[in-house]
């Protein structure tokens, strides 16, 4: 990083602004980290470690290193500035004890501090240190190593100079609170891949991650001269891209700047990631705006100039963004987040910028490389081609379903209630465990859809296919709500919708199957919490008149224990085969029943993950899958072949 990105070569307590207290935190403790489940859990370290990654946007810190400790305490270091230890004005105290004692104080309020932040709001360090058992901050600064110690917010260890050093930078060491969160236990891998992310952002920063609890340690040093360049070659490694450069673009107006990045491939849906002042903004925002409009126009205007588009023939904006994979990065000095979590960005001005950057940048690109921008071209036309194709079809299937007079399908047996936050839909494969749950369901608010045979991968079809597919049509139909960029999910029909299928190989793919298609065609479905997977028994144990089911091989072991008690009486153990041979009372009792089942929620912790996931075990790249099965092998017990 040059000297010209440095903010201001001192970085003193008089940069440290108060604004208020920190009594709520432990309160409302969700109001701050977003939650207080494992992705809050894992927050706390983001936290931390944006501090550094402020320091590294300023120009200061080259290298981060965060380490999982023996007991699941985090240890984050860099090799910044160091936290400032002198004493700030405001307060009268040492500014070290101000950022992690008072909520909203930090070098990102006053102006002097940093132009750009990725911290929330600036609560970052006094929101972890009061949600935290423990945790020692130490300074390296002026020669010295100065060390202040906390447990829960309160100082247990007022600041004081421990040794000397020749170094600078902050080393903080935390233990979150067992009584503030549902679950301490970290997942490296979550982490691994959130310090990936960071490194693709902030080309040429090191950031290394280490797993130290096992009995050998774990880890990673990730750093990318290239950027979000090799942030987009990376993200389509498991796809063929179709053409080799990845397209970069970048500009800077007043103290705003973007860089993008993006490169086609052969698939047929969007992959973009959006992020501001490195923090990642899932909802998008007016930087994603920007681009799509920018993106859009290109296209067009580049078409109709070259007599590739003729007359009033238009690409849409989502046929444009078909098989694209995009990053966009912005960094701003007053960035306006939508909610506490950051989940959308609403600075105006940043669309007009990256619209111009994009404008004028892919324009030019396209203009020096003509091959490629008639590569880019011809898959939206075939994209738009595809889509009318998809219109006729969607018509097709609602003439066919009757859906415009309130036709339902043949293969759905409806519950009586009307209230969609009432209903359940269950989807049931193969007519047999479909009759067992239509007679032991409660029908009224119980629904049941019979679906037969393997369905069709999505990941594999444009879709005009999916839309007029005979096995997808009345799972369309039944749900009610749409699909695609046309899905409402203020018309859904239900909203538990319930994936019941056997216990076994063939039931697991139906279920990748099914949520590879709602993942891509109905997300909204996964986002709002919707979807579901039935857990029904995989045993029945009886002895004499007395039966009961066990959902696992350890809970087999134990029921079994129960039943013969201190006589060692003989318990007969069977293995269910499938739902179908299940009478309905049984299939009530244990997979149906409010009182009694139990169901696991599909939820959508992280869209990239989920992405690649669905790309690897379901797109047409042989290599990738045959690497994940040989990986993942090993976690594959007791499987029915």
């Amino acid at each position: 990083m040059s000297d010209e990105t440095k903010v201001t070569q001192e970085y003193g307590g008089e940069q440290i602004q108060v604004l208020e207290g920190l009594e709520a935190v432990r309160m409302r403790p969700g109001m701050y980290i977003g939650s207080t489940s494992s992705s809050g859990l894992h927050h706390l370290v983001y936290e931390i470690v944006d501090n550094s990654i402020d320091e590294a946007l300023a120009g200061y810190c080259k290298n981060i290193s965060v380490t999982i400790n023996p007991g699941n305490s985090i240890t984050v270091t860099d090799d910044g500035r160091g936290i400032p230890v002198d004493i700030q004005p405001q307060t009268g105290k040492p500014a070290l004890e101000v950022v992690f004692t008072v909520l909203h104080a930090g070098g990102k309020f006053g102006g002097g501090g940093y132009k750009v932040s990725g911290g929330l709001h600036g609560v970052g360090a006094s929101v972890v240190n009061a949600l935290s058992e423990w945790l020692r901050v130490r300074v390296f600064k002026n020669g010295n190593i100065y060390e202040m110690k906390f447990a829960r917010g309160n100082i247990t260890q007022e600041m004081r100079i421990v040794g000397t050093t020749d170094k600078t930078g902050t080393e903080v060491t935390f233990q979150p609170d067992p009584e503030m969160f549902d679950t301490t236990q970290y997942e490296y891998e979550i982490l691994h891949t959130r310090m990936r992310e960071k490194a693709f952002l902030t080309a040429g920063l090191s950031i290394s991650i280490t797993d130290d609890r096992g009995d050998t340690p774990v880890g990673e040093t990730m750093c990318y001269e290239g950027g979000i360049r090799e942030f987009v070659t990376w993200c389509n490694r498991n796809k063929t891209p179709i053409h080799n450069d990845v397209i970069y673009m970048s500009g800077t107006k007043d103290e705003a700047s973007a860089e993008i990045a993006i490169q086609y491939n052969d698939g047929f849906n969007e992959f973009m990631l959006s992020f501001a002042n490195e923090v990642n903004t899932p909802e998008g925002g007016m930087h994603e705006t920007g681009f799509k409009t920018a993106l859009t126009r290109v296209l067009n205007a580049y078409g109709t100039k070259n007599g590739i588009i003729k007359g009033d023939d238009k690409v849409s904006g989502e046929d444009c963004r078909e098989g694209i994979t995009a990053i966009i990065s912005v960094k701003l000095t007053d960035a306006q987040f939508e909610g506490q979590t950051k989940a959308k960005l609403g600075n105006a001005y940043i669309s007009t910028l990256v619209q111009q950057i994009v404008g004028d940048q892919l324009a030019t690109y396209f203009e020096e490389h003509p091959q490629t921008a008639k590569i880019i071209l011809e898959k939206a036309m075939m994209a738009n081609r595809a889509r009318e194709a998809a219109r006729k079809a969607r018509e097709n299937a609602r003439r066919k379903t009757g859906l415009e007079s309130g036709g339902m399908p043949d293969k759905l047996q409806d519950c009586n209630e009307k209230d969609p936050s009432l209903c359940e839909l269950y989807i049931v494969e193969g007519d047999s465990a479909a009759g067992s749950a239509i007679q032991g369901r409660d029908s009224r608010f119980q629904a049941i859809l019979a679906m037969w045979g393997k369905m069709l991968n999505v990941e594999k079809a444009r879709m005009d296919k999916v839309y007029s597919n005979e096995k997808l049509s009345p799972l369309i139909t039944a749900l009610g709500g749409g699909i695609g960029e046309d899905f409402d999910v203020e018309k859904l029909r239900y909203h538990k919708i319930v994936i019941m299928s056997d216990a076994d190989v063939d039931g697991a793919h139906i279920r990748t199957l099914l949520l590879t298609f709602f993942f891509r065609y109905m997300r909204p479905l996964i986002e709002n919490g919707f979807i579901y997977s039935a857990v029904p028994p995989l045993y029945k144990l009886k002895r004499g008149k007395t039966e009961r089911v066990a959902y696992s091989d350890e809970q087999r072991d134990q029921v079994s224990a129960e039943m013969r008690g201190d006589s060692n009486a003989k318990v007969e153990i069977s293995r269910f085969k499938g739902l179908g041979e299940m009478d309905p009372h049984e299939l009530w009792e244990t997979t149906m029943d409010p009182k009694t089942r139990t169901l696991r929620r599909i939820t959508l912790e992280d869209a990239r993950r989920a992405d690649e996931i669905f790309t690897v075990l379901m797109g047409e790249q042989v290599e990738p899958r045959k690497e994940w099965i040989e990986h993942n092998a090993k976690y594959a017990i007791n499987i029915d072949i």
